[in-house]
């Protein structure tokens, strides 16, 4: 009788770690599972995230022909910002902020810019301290 209960604890203790390793079998595929979906919600978010930039560039880029001062500020700044929070785009930004004061090169004499040449400026020097 002894022995059968030696045995029998022998068994229920299989039983348990067989139980036990199952279940850390489901809980590292459980975290495996949700981990993948964490990845693929992150990387959705970053798509998303750029389609909206690359909607503000380009509705920048047609507001800086705009007539009115304050648009024309406004996507100034909004290009400022994109270049600053995306490394990768500050290139395309601050080229396009140049060729837009070459083509609207004028002169100015002995008065001031208006205050969106002026921002433009600003932009592209802080840009160019920041390169050197």
């Amino acid at each position: 009788m002894e022995w059968f209960v030696g045995v029998s604890e022998v068994i229920r203790n299989l039983g348990l770690a067989g139980a036990a390793g199952f279940g850390i079998y489901l809980a590292y595929h459980r975290v495996v599972a949700a981990n993948t979906q964490a990845d693929a919600s992150l990387e959705q978010a970053e798509l998303s995230r750029r389609d909206h930039v690359a909607e503000l560039f380009n509705r920048a880029v047609g507001q800086l022909g705009d007539e009115k001062l304050e648009v024309r500020l406004g996507a100034i700044y909004t290009l400022r910002q994109i270049g600053n929070d995306f490394p990768d785009l500050s290139d395309p930004v601050f080229e396009l902020l140049a060729v837009y004061l070459r083509l609207h090169k004028t002169d100015y004499s002995d008065k001031e810019p208006p205050i969106d040449i002026q921002e433009i400026m600003e932009t592209i020097e802080s840009r160019l301290k920041v390169k050197t």
